[in-house]
């Protein structure tokens, strides 16, 4: 019976200590978590009808592996889509007021997002001549290579503060954004690839008789996030617990030694360490210095959440979308808002609404420090701005998060390939979590399954 010890019960440990179960019936599975709770960032809180997301505000169909596991997990009937609304309308806020961001080419020449010189380069994107760069180059260097200054410092900046609260002039594209560098390499434009891949959808749809699904659809669940993690939990037979540090671990001969920091310690054919980066070199450093400092380099930034909750006859505007990101070049301290209870009706008591404002990010980590009232007088000095409120919140809720989201640096990729030739110079050890191969939820529960196929041919091998 082979045994398995994954350090960290985020939403990679969870998923993969379910498909472990799945593939290996007879394993026994253990998961070790530093904190009092499974779930990591992936949590929800409930306040007097209002709900709140810690992290993540739901996942995107983009990728079939966390709908499958919900589907596994029996939860197919509680998953609910984010609103049409929430996802046709979507906002900038940039010099001083609210932009929605175009869905079509003609709302797209109508907008004032761009001057006309950033929206023919923009659409010029199609007719440059690709020459993708042979070695890793900075997301903001590909948008100004592909589309000029304008898109790069309005667009593109504003794109990856939604997903990486991140610097898109550090940030490296293959490793970031690997779908836009492959659309380069296959189709020679990033716009010719998308419209490509739009038709190859349409046709696909209509060859199996059903309409073609918008592909960026948003998903949750009525209770919020927190209950996949709960069933995740539920549905595993191993033993998961929490309140648990891991110290450190050695190799004995064929097995593994996984140490507390008490005095507990757990034997082991493998051990797969899926919790955060620099958590991750700590253990390895007396296993292998040069490994430690590999992973241990990997770099966070730090996220503030303020949830703030509204009487909604004392919001001025309709909320009808999904929020708003802000560009740097008309950034404060915030970097965007999202409105929770329009893309889920429900995360709001009757009468109220609830917006979500993220703060901090790589470029203003500062902020986070701030204490309580102070980070609440900054969005709400933007809220007066962007929205018109001008009245004291009903309801707050503060999350932060000191580590918050792996930044992929240019020479990220080059960094992993070294890392994993030092894991396999270790039988039996595997590194998961969102600090390697994408940082979403999606890409987390992917990366489970992908491990838990590399753990089933090497455990049953070894028997």
């Amino acid at each position: 019976m082979p045994r398995i010890v994954i350090v960290g019960g985020g939403i990679s440990g969870l998923s993969l200590a379910f498909r472990l179960e799945q593939a290996l019936p007879k394993a026994a599975v253990t998961i070790l978590e530093r904190d009092t709770r499974v779930g990591g960032k992936v949590w929800t809180e409930h306040h007097g009808g209002f709900t709140v997301e810690a992290g993540p505000n739901g996942f995107l169909g983009t990728k079939s592996t966390t709908l499958q596991l919900c589907r596994d997990l029996g939860l197919s009937a509680q998953l609910i889509p984010a609103s049409d609304v929430a996802s046709r309308n979507r906002f900038l806020f940039h010099r001083g007021k609210l932009r929605l961001l175009p869905s079509s080419p003609l709302a797209f020449l109508r907008s004032d997002i761009l001057s006309w010189r950033g929206k023919f380069n923009f659409l010029a994107e199609r007719f440059r001549i690709s020459h993708a760069a042979s070695s890793d180059e900075s997301v903001e260097e590909f948008a100004r290579r592909r589309a000029g200054r304008e898109v790069a410092e309005v667009l593109v900046d504003a794109f990856v503060t939604g997903i990486h609260a991140g610097d898109p002039s550090l940030l490296s594209l293959r490793a970031a954004f690997p779908r836009l560098a492959a659309l380069e390499n296959e189709y020679g434009s990033v716009l010719r690839g998308m419209i490509a891949s739009a038709r190859a959808r349409r046709r696909e749809s209509e060859q199996k008789g059903r309409s073609s699904e918008r592909p960026g659809r948003l998903w949750s669940f009525r209770e919020g996030l927190g209950l996949l993690v709960e069933s995740l939990r539920a549905g595993l037979r191993g033993q998961v617990i929490v309140g648990v540090g891991v110290k450190r671990m050695n190799r004995n001969s064929d097995s593994w030694a996984v140490y507390g920091e008490g005095r507990d310690s757990w034997d082991a054919d493998a051990v797969v360490l899926a919790c955060a980066a620099y958590q991750q070199a700590a253990i390895l450093a007396d296993l292998d210095s040069e490994l430690a400092r590999l992973v241990g380099e990997i770099p966070y930034n730090r996220v503030a959440v303020v949830a703030l909750g509204y009487r909604r006859t004392d919001v001025p505007v309709s909320l009808y979308g999904f929020g708003y990101l802000t560009p740097r070049g008309s950034r404060t301290d915030v970097l965007g808002v999202q409105w929770c209870s329009s893309t889920y009706p429900a995360r709001a008591p009757d009468g109220m609404v609830l917006l979500r404002a993220i703060c901090g990010g790589w470029q203003r980590p500062q902020v986070v420090g701030l204490d309580d009232a102070q980070l609440v007088r900054v969005v709400a000095a933007e809220l007066r701005i962007s929205l018109g409120i001008n009245v004291t919140p009903v309801f707050r809720r503060i999350i932060r998060w000191d580590r918050a989201i792996p930044q992929y640096l240019v020479g990220h990729l080059e960094r992993v390939s070294a890392i994993e030739k030092r894991v396999a110079r270790f039988p039996g050890l595997f590194l998961a979590g969102n600090a390697y191969h994408g940082v979403s939820l999606n890409d987390c529960t992917e990366q489970a399954e992908l491990l838990t196929a590399r753990l089933a041919s090497v455990l049953g091998a070894a028997r």
